[in-house]
């Protein structure tokens, strides 16, 4: 066992408590109240550990915490995300649980934990005298929900950094992710017209049959052979039984593994015609975060991987998934990235949400042992 991991475990009752009061105060994106409240517990945590308070950057009501460490070029970033998915009151009146050693609650996977993890992480290299000029510290508070507000933030603040950290859930096993796929949104407004369906349905045009030909022709723009995914999700249509429908929507959530599949898709969505004669297709939406190819990730995991096996941690496995997060921003702007450094353990967004708590200090150490080697590699250590 590492001195590092010695130290991080000395700290377990300390991280367990403050994971637990970040979980008892559940923090859904769609709460901006809640997301509030969250903001100042993560801040006044995060200043304990870090010695210094963050810059709140708010954004159409969303707070996003900034800790810039040092006044050096930027080297390194961390990222996080304070918002989780579950309404309050969802795990009932006492959403915490901390049994046989694993913890389970809304957002404390996803990624809650991560959150604590990182502060830690970073305290440790403080008290070892390490600088951490050069490293910044983002949590944002709008991830679960598209990161709209928090975009230009992230890419700016990872700006010419060597090194993005992304302290998501892990895959299982604890898998680090080394590829993520890109996503995009689009919304199809159907136009049609309203007529009695009894005595001249002649006279309408029935925007719910004009969805189904919509619906058939969006399941082609897919390719299984490239990971490219085109999933029609929310329909509607219709008002009344006796109603031809005047109006229908269809949502539909689109995953590529390149940007050029991404730019394929975007195009020939746009490029939807309508069938029925009359019918008008308002096509809506597009790209919202480029994919993360393992490009932007192997020598990153490659190094983590050493490195955890000079500090004698358990080797690491990594994994591509369909699913996005702000890594994603950090890759798409040419920022090497590592994702899937937080907690380990399962149930992201389902009711069996939990993480293994006794994983958590080797999780610590590692992405300590991470920032100080991009901080020696790029000189702003002595070598040690």
């Amino acid at each position: 066992m590492t001195e590092l991991l010695a130290r991080a475990e000395g700290r377990f009752d300390e991280l367990i408590k403050d994971i637990e009061a970040l979980v008892r105060l559940e923090s859904p994106s769609d709460d901006l109240e809640a997301v509030g409240r969250s903001a100042d517990l993560v801040a006044e945590i995060g200043e304990r550990y870090l010695g210094s308070a963050p810059e709140r950057v708010e954004v159409d009501g969303r707070p996003h915490l900034v800790w810039r460490l040092g006044d050096g070029p930027r080297r390194v970033i961390v990222l996080a995300h304070h918002d989780t998915v579950w309404p309050i009151g969802s795990w009932g009146p006492d959403p915490w649980s901390f049994t046989d050693g694993v913890i389970r609650g809304p957002g404390c996977f996803d990624m809650i934990t991560g959150i604590v993890q990182a502060l830690l992480g970073m305290r440790l290299l403080i008290e070892d005298g390490v600088s951490l000029d050069g490293v910044t510290l983002l949590v944002t508070a709008d991830e679960e929900v598209g990161s709209k507000t928090s975009r230009s933030l992230i890419e700016s603040e990872a700006a010419g950094c060597r090194a993005a950290f992304v302290l998501e859930a892990s895959g299982p096993g604890g898998a680090l992710k080394i590829e993520r796929k890109g996503t995009s949104d689009y919304q199809i407004n159907i136009n049609g017209r309203a007529a009695h369906a009894g005595l001249e349905p002649e006279k309408g045009i029935n925007a719910g049959v004009e969805l189904a030909h919509q619906l058939l022709a969006i399941n082609e723009l897919g390719d299984s052979d490239l990971g490219t995914t085109v999933t029609p999700t929310v329909l509607s249509a219709g008002t009344t039984t006796n109603t031809v429908p005047a109006k229908a929507m269809i949502k539909v959530d689109c995953r590529v593994r390149s940007a050029a599949e991404q730019q394929r898709v975007d195009h020939d969505m746009h490029a939807l015609q309508a069938v029925l004669p009359g019918a008008e297709l308002i096509i809506e939406g597009g790209p919202n975060r480029p994919p993360l190819p393992a490009s932007a990730a192997t020598a990153l995991f490659d190094r983590a991987q050493q490195l955890a096996t000079d500090a004698g941690l358990d080797p690491l496995q990594s994994m591509a998934v369909g699913g996005a997060s702000d890594g994603n921003f950090t890759a798409g702007i040419g920022v090497p990235t590592l994702d899937g450094l937080g907690a380990v353990g399962g149930g992201a967004h389902a009711d069996d949400e939990h993480v293994e708590a006794d994983k958590i200090p080797a999780r610590t150490a590692l992405l300590a042992l991470l920032i100080k080697d991009q901080l020696v590699s790029r000189g702003t250590l002595d070598q040690q």
